[in-house]
C-alpha cells in the first residue's frame, strides 16, 4: 500500500534532507565557538541535505553550462556520462560543492574543519592505516563468507559503477583524482568528520557509530541506477566505516581513516585501471 502512494524506504531519507535544509538556513544563537553546535538530528538531516544538493546542483550546472556551450541535450548526457573529461567534471564539482557547503554551514556555526577532526597530522598515523586496513580486510572476508552461508543468492561478483570506463593513459593522472584523492577526502570529513561529531554529541559512540556506518553504507548500494541494489558494497564500506570511526577515535583526528579510505580507493583504481586485475 505504502508503494502505491509513492513511499518507499528513501522516503524518510528525503524528509530528513529537506529538514536538513530548512537547519541549514536557521543560525540559531551560538554560545560556544569551535565546538560541535549542532544536534544530531540537525546533523543527519543536513548531511543529506548537502550530499543530495551537492549533486543535484552539480548536474544542473553542468548540464546547463553544456547546453549553452551549444551542445545538445543528447551530446551533454554522453559527455557526462561516457566522456573521462566530463565525469571528472561532474566529480570535481560535486566534492567542491560539498566542501563549500561544509565550511559555510560550520562558519554559520562558529565552527571549523577542526572542530569536526581535521587537526595536525602525524607520523603514527601511516601505522595506524596499515593496521587498520589489515583489520577492515580480514574482518570484511570474514563476514562475506558468514553472509554467504546464510544468504546463499547474494552476489559477491556484483560491481560497482564507478565510471571512466575506456580512460586512456594520458587520463588515468584524472581518474586518480577523481577514486583516489577527492572522495576520500570529501567524504571523511562528511561522514567520520561532520556526522560523526554531530551524533557522538548527543548519543552514545555506539549508536553514533552505527548511525554514521548505516548512512555510508546505503550510500554505496546505488539506488536509482536503475540496477539491483549493490549489496556487496553496501557491506563493505558498512565495514569499512566502523574501522575508520575506530582510527579517528584512537588518534583523535581524520587523517589516519583519509590515508585508509585513500589506500582503499587506491587499490581499487590500480587493479581496475592499471594491472586490470578485474
Amino acid at each position: 500500500m505504502l508503494a502505491n502512494i509513492g513511499i518507499n524506504w528513501a522516503t524518510p531519507l528525503l524528509i530528513l534532507a529537506i529538514y536538513g535544509v530548512v537547519r541549514y538556513f536557521k543560525s540559531p544563537k551560538v554560545t560556544q565557538k569551535d565546538s560541535v553546535n549542532w544536534t544530531p538530528l540537525e546533523t543527519v538531516g543536513i548531511t543529506l541535505a548537502i550530499y543530495f544538493g551537492s549533486q543535484l546542483i552539480g548536474l544542473l550546472l553542468i548540464y546547463v553550462f553544456g547546453l549553452i556551450g551549444g551542445l545538445s541535450q543528447t551530446q551533454d548526457n554522453n559527455w557526462l556520462n561516457n566522456n573521462v573529461y566530463g565525469q571528472f567534471v561532474m566529480v570535481f564539482a560535486v566534492e567542491a560543492l560539498t566542501l563549500s557547503l561544509l565550511l559555510g554551514f560550520l562558519k554559520k556555526r562558529s565552527a571549523n574543519l577542526k572542530t569536526i577532526g581535521l587537526g595536525t597530522p602525524k607520523i603514527k598515523d601511516i601505522g595506524f592505516v596499515l593496521i587498520g586496513f589489515l583489520f577492515y580486510f580480514v574482518t570484511y572476508l570474514l563476514v562475506l563468507a558468514v553472509l554467504q552461508r546464510a544468504v546463499p543468492n547474494l552476489n559477491k561478483d556484483q560491481k560497482q559503477m564507478i565510471g571512466f570506463s575506456g580512460a586512456r593513459r594520458g587520463q588515468l593522472g584524472l581518474v586518480f583524482i577523481s577514486l583516489v584523492i577527492l572522495p576520500p577526502f570529501i567524504e571523511e570529513l562528511m561522514m567520520r568528520g561532520f556526522l560523526y561529531s554531530g551524533l557522538k554529541k548527543g548519543l552514545p559512540i555506539m549508536w553514533a557509530a552505527i548511525i554514521t556506518s548505516l548512512l555510508f553504507g546505503l550510500a554505496h548500494l546505488e539506488a536509482g541506477s536503475g540496477q539491483p541494489l549493490l549489496w556487496t558494497a553496501g557491506i563493505d564500506t558498512f565495514i569499512l566505516s566502523f574501522v575508520l570511526i575506530y582510527l579517528r577515535e584512537k588518534t583523535g583526528t581524520l587523517w589516519a581513516s583519509i590515508g585508509l579510505h585513500m589506500l582503499k580507493n587506491c587499490i581499487a583504481f590500480a587493479s581496475l585501471f592499471v594491472f586490470h586485475i578485474v
